[in-house]
C-alpha cells in the first residue's frame, strides 16, 4: 500500500490534532529509517497506521483483546495502551497489511518489548520526538536519536516509565522487558 492510500485510510479514524501527529510520525519515522538503514516505506506504512485504532470505542477494543490471540493481561492496564496492539489487528483485517514487520510495529509502539527490530524501535521513538512534542527530557533523545537508535530508544524507555512511576500508574510488562533489554545494550552487556 503506498502512502497516499495509507492516508486515505487513517484520516477518518482520526481527529485534526491526531492526524497532523501522525503525519510527523512518519516524517520523522522515515528519517530515522534513512539514517539507521531501515525500509523507509515501512517504516512510513507502520507511523502512518501507528495510532488507527486511537479512537477506537473501549468496549470495541475490549471485545477485540478478548477475541483475538492478544493477552488478556491487558484489560489491567490502562486503556490507552490497547490501541496499539488492537490496531495491528485491525490494519491487518480491515486493510489486508500482512508484513509482520509493519504490523510488530504498530503493535509494539506504546509498550515496547524486549528484542525489538530496528522497525520497531523507529516507530517507537518517532512517535516519542515528532516535532510537535514538547516535554522534560525530549531534547536528550531527539539529540541521541541523531546517533544511536538503541541508546535513544532507551532513554525514551526510561523516561516514560519515570512519568508513569511518578503518577503512581502501573506499567505493563512489556515496558519493563524492553527497558532490560535496552539496558543489556546499551550498558555492554550487563
Amino acid at each position: 500500500m503506498d502512502k497516499n492510500e495509507a492516508i486515505k485510510k487513517v484520516k477518518p479514524q482520526l481527529t485534526v490534532k491526531r492526524f497532523e501527529h501522525t503525519l510527523r510520525v512518519a516524517e520523522t519515522a522515515v528519517e530515522l529509517a534513512e539514517r539507521f538503514q531501515v525500509s523507509q516505506d515501512k517504516a512510513e506504512l507502520a507511523a502512518i497506521f501507528h495510532d488507527y485504532a486511537k479512537f477506537r470505542p473501549v468496549e470495541e477494543m475490549r471485545r477485540i483483546i478478548l477475541t483475538s490471540p492478544l493477552p488478556n493481561d491487558l484489560l489491567f492496564y490502562h486503556q490507552e495502551l490497547w490501541h496499539a496492539p488492537v490496531g495491528a489487528i485491525l490494519v491487518k483485517e480491515e486493510h489486508g497489511i500482512q508484513d509482520q514487520l509493519v504490523l510488530g510495529a504498530i503493535h509494539n509502539h506504546t509498550t515496547g518489548k524486549a528484542h525489538m527490530n530496528k522497525l520497531e524501535m523507529i516507530v517507537l521513538l518517532a512517535d516519542y520526538i515528532e516535532p510537535g512534542r514538547s516535554f522534560p527530557g525530549l531534547d536528550e533523545v531527539r539529540n541521541m536519536a541523531k546517533e544511536d537508535l538503541t541508546h535513544a530508544c532507551w532513554l525514551s524507555i526510561r523516561n516514560s516509565i519515570q512519568f508513569l512511576m511518578g503518577k503512581g500508574s502501573r506499567i505493563y510488562p512489556d515496558t519493563i522487558h524492553a527497558y532490560n533489554d535496552l539496558t543489556r545494550h546499551v550498558n555492554g552487556g550487563y
